[in-house]
């Protein structure tokens, strides 16, 4: 006796995906790690499609609603790493009260703040989230009207939160979770106290995600107060142990470092020059200007327009070099920089990974080149020592056949070039009318939170300064 077969058929209108082709695989590794089909579906439209070694090692746990510290290398995909967790967080909550986001991202600068922002943003949307900003150098009116309607996810330096927390603008209240960005650096630069009296206004109950690219005694403070039971995942030693990159010291006489600079300046490739001081950022800009090398400088005493303007001529490739202060280095995240160059040498070996950071970023190669007197040779030696690097030293002067092979240097035409024109402001629609300076906007109130930079911890091993420098303060 035949059994009868019963074959049900799935209605397409109900089950579109069994008839419709299988999610790419590209996209199962996120999806392994549980974040939600959405954002998966939405990091596949940014190309981003197979997770780095701090996301695979950070997300599981930050999505389980875990306290997480997370280490790795500059340019690792730390911001996904915390990002997505948030994101996912977030997705399908409540529209945010008025002022009062659910998120909270601190950063140490304005241009890692955006950076920040603009990487999160896309990935919002997919999930009918908003990102907003809250950094000093820009109008206050335009943070508190996007605060008014309602931020998810905040991104904020401490100095500028602080104030607008201060007026009434911004509750923490309501804060789900937070995330420390860079946390060493808003520790070398005196954030901590900021950070701390920030953190307290958050409910103790909510979620922390620490990362950076060291994890040392300086935000010991933060853990012991504000995260329980974290997990710790560490993805690289504090140590320059990227394989792609080539570090050298370069042993030069001191009348040609302004002449080696403008050379390896004029290379083929994207640069970027690190000295010291602001003053020392604007005087090499023009410097290099009158030897005919286009340059655009990045320091945190311009106004957030002209870094703004600055970092997108550097990206679009307008200009193909870039000089800088360490206080500028984490919010520099551009792709394709093969040559990171130190004018002056770093103070610390903190400071040189930082610098370092913003070449062989994800896996591309670079190299890294620092000039140094014979005098030097010491002192430079000892702090790439603790940097964990062992450079290839090599005795040069400006023109020779060696540092043209070792960084692509070439000599400058000598024509200067003119200064580019202004760009015009970008469209905005109708100032609403509460520009003027009251508690809404205009001028910034006293208080004991500001963004300006305070000065860092005395270093007993930097190396001595270089009298010959043609940027010497």
């Amino acid at each position: 006796m035949r059994k009868a077969v019963l074959t049900t058929f799935v209605d397409p209108a109900l089950f579109p995906s069994a008839f419709e082709a299988p999610t790419p695989t590209a996209t199962d590794g996120f999806a392994a790690l549980g974040v939600p089909a959405d954002l998966v579906r939405a990091l596949d439209r940014e190309g981003i499609t197979t997770p780095f070694e701090i996301q695979a090692a950070t997300v599981p746990d930050a999505l389980a609603g875990r306290d997480v510290l997370g280490r790795g290398q500059t340019g690792s995909g730390k911001t996904l790493a915390f990002g997505l967790p948030v994101l996912a967080r977030l997705a399908g909550a409540e529209r945010p009260r008025p002022r009062h986001p659910r998120a909270l991202v601190l950063v140490p600068t304005r241009e890692l703040a955006m950076q920040v922002a603009d990487a999160l943003r896309p990935l919002a949307r997919a999930v009918g989230g908003y990102v907003g900003t809250a950094v000093g150098g820009v109008a206050y009116d335009r943070q508190i009207d996007a605060l008014r309607r309602g931020v998810g996810v905040l991104v904020a330096t401490p100095g500028r939160l602080g104030d607008l927390v201060e007026r009434g603008a911004c509750s923490l209240d309501d804060i789900e979770v937070s995330v420390l960005d860079e946390a060493d650096q808003m520790a070398d630069m005196g954030f901590l106290p900021d950070v701390t009296a920030l953190l307290e206004r958050t409910p103790a109950g909510a979620q922390r995600l620490l990362f950076s690219a060291t994890l040392d005694g300086d935000v010991d403070a933060l853990v012991q107060k504000f995260m329980t039971d974290p997990v710790t995942h560490s993805t690289a030693p504090p140590k320059a142990a990227v394989e792609t990159m080539d570090h050298h010291l370069l042993l030069i006489p001191p009348h040609d470092k302004l002449a080696i600079t403008a050379e390896i300046a004029n290379r083929a490739g994207r640069t970027i020059v690190f000295v010291r001081t602001q003053l020392a950022v604007d005087r090499l800009v023009g410097q290099l200007a009158e030897r005919g090398v286009r340059a655009g400088g990045l320091h945190g005493g311009r106004t957030q327009r002209a870094r703004t303007r600055t970092l997108a001529e550097f990206r679009e490739g307008v200009m193909d070099v870039l000089v800088a202060t360490d206080v500028a280095a984490r919010g520099i995240h551009v792709d394709g920089v093969s040559l990171v160059l130190h004018m002056d040498p770093p103070r610390d070996a903190k400071d040189y990974l930082h610098r370092a950071g913003r070449t062989a970023r994800a896996g591309e190669s670079g190299a890294v080149v620092t000039l140094g007197l014979p005098r030097q040779r010491k002192s430079i030696l000892s702090m790439l020592g603790r940097a964990g690097v062992r450079p290839v030293e090599t005795r040069t002067r400006a023109g020779s056949p060696e540092l043209a092979e070792l960084t692509g240097a070439r000599e400058p035409s000598g024509i200067p070039v003119p200064p580019l024109p202004e760009r015009p402001p970008a469209p905005r629609g109708r100032r609403p009318d509460h520009h003027r300076a009251d508690h809404r906007g205009g001028r910034r109130p006293a208080g004991r939170f500001n963004d300006r930079h305070r000065p860092r911890r005395p270093e007993r091993h930097a190396p001595a300064p270089d009298r010959h420098s043609a940027t010497a303060d």
